[in-house]
């Protein structure tokens, strides 16, 4: 325990504004530690997916990360909190089960091996490779800093219940997600790089404020997942998603920023991840899905069930924002400022 509970701490995020009584009853008790807290049934009755109930559950995840500028540090375990953080979670994850495809471990990791076709209107990196504009890779990071900013971090909770190759494999890859004993080569730190080089703000959370409920549900699903044992299956499944997919959306991203002048730390972070993920989807299939499910057969389904709600979150927040780049518009409530776009960098002849 230490004396100054609750105060001021440099760097930590302010906690956001309400999104509905859901968000505004979590956020006042944080700020007061007591008040009327969200019931099961009050929950019940809002949207699954909607922003009031998912920034109510990213406020109370985010305890068990950085925490909140002026709230009390012992609040991550507060009961009255715990509660109400469950019926969040049942909610979300109910709607989840609910959508979710029901497939084997093997049809649902080939899936995610088939590449989306470059004109079939679905996928965001395709977009931003061909006809993204600077202002569209902004607002593309910012939202993604909301997860990279933690990159790793979640993963890192399923260490402990896993064991052999499964524990091994796991720990090679946060190894290098972590930048393999370099603070420079975090890639959270990678990314802050990247942010900085796109003229954005690299604090912590910083764009939490401007984040659609698809982001926040995204980020809440590797939280969900992380902190939950009985949900360790499904984390892998999640762990394995961005792994096998993240090699060739990089390697298009990359090429948005420099078709765009973003800059090198820009493009760094994302060749960074071409060549690493390569490397890493081979291990994450063969040391970590395998040897788990070698194990823990019985996971299979929650494997399944991890790839298939990682699948589905991604796709809605794509049709989100492609929806409104396409109509070019910004896809967050306020525009971010605007930056002069500087010229692509030109290979020495």
């Amino acid at each position: 325990m230490t004396d100054d509970l609750g105060t001021a701490r440099p760097g930590r995020p302010q906690v956001p504004p309400p999104r509905g009584c859901l968000s505004r009853m979590v956020t006042s008790w944080l700020r007061t530690g007591e008040g009327p807290l969200p019931t099961r049934e009050e929950v019940r009755r809002e949207g699954p997916y909607g922003a009031d109930l998912q920034l109510a559950l990213y406020v109370l995840y985010e305890l068990h990360y950085q925490g909140f500028d002026h709230v009390d540090d012992d609040h991550e375990w507060a009961p009255e909190l715990l509660v109400v953080r469950r019926y969040l979670e049942e909610a979300f994850l109910s709607a989840l089960r609910a959508d979710v495809l029901a497939l084997g471990v093997r049809e649902a990791m080939d899936g995610l091996l088939t590449e989306p076709a470059a004109d079939d209107g679905t996928s965001v990196t395709h977009y931003l490779k061909r006809e993204g504009r600077l202002w569209q890779l902004r607002e593309y990071a910012a939202l993604r800093s909301l997860y990279h900013l933690k990159e790793a971090d979640p993963h890192a909770w399923v260490l402990p219940r896993l064991r052999g190759r499964a524990k091994a494999g796991m720990a090679a890859i946060e190894f290098d997600e972590f930048g393999a004993g370099r603070a420079e080569d975090i890639h959270a730190q990678l990314f802050a790089d990247l942010m900085a080089e796109l003229a954005l703000e690299t604090e912590y959370g910083h764009y939490l404020d401007l984040a659609p409920a698809e982001t926040l549900a995204l980020v809440n699903l590797m939280s969900l997942l992380g902190l939950h044992r009985s949900l360790r299956g499904a984390l892998i499944g999640h762990f394995a998603t961005v792994e096998v997919t993240s090699s060739p959306g990089s390697r298009r991203l990359a090429e948005a920023m420099r078709r765009t002048g973003a800059g090198p730390a820009a493009e760094r972070f994302y060749d960074e991840h071409v060549e690493a993920d390569a490397v890493h989807e081979q291990i994450v299939r063969t040391e970590v899905v395998d040897a788990l499910l070698k194990d823990e057969p019985e996971l299979e389904p929650d494997v399944a069930f991890g790839i298939g709600a990682t699948t589905l979150l991604e796709g809605r927040l794509a049709t989100s924002l492609l929806a409104a780049w396409r109509e070019d518009r910004s896809a967050l409530p306020a525009p971010l400022p605007h930056v002069r776009a500087r010229e692509p960098a030109r290979s020495a002849t």
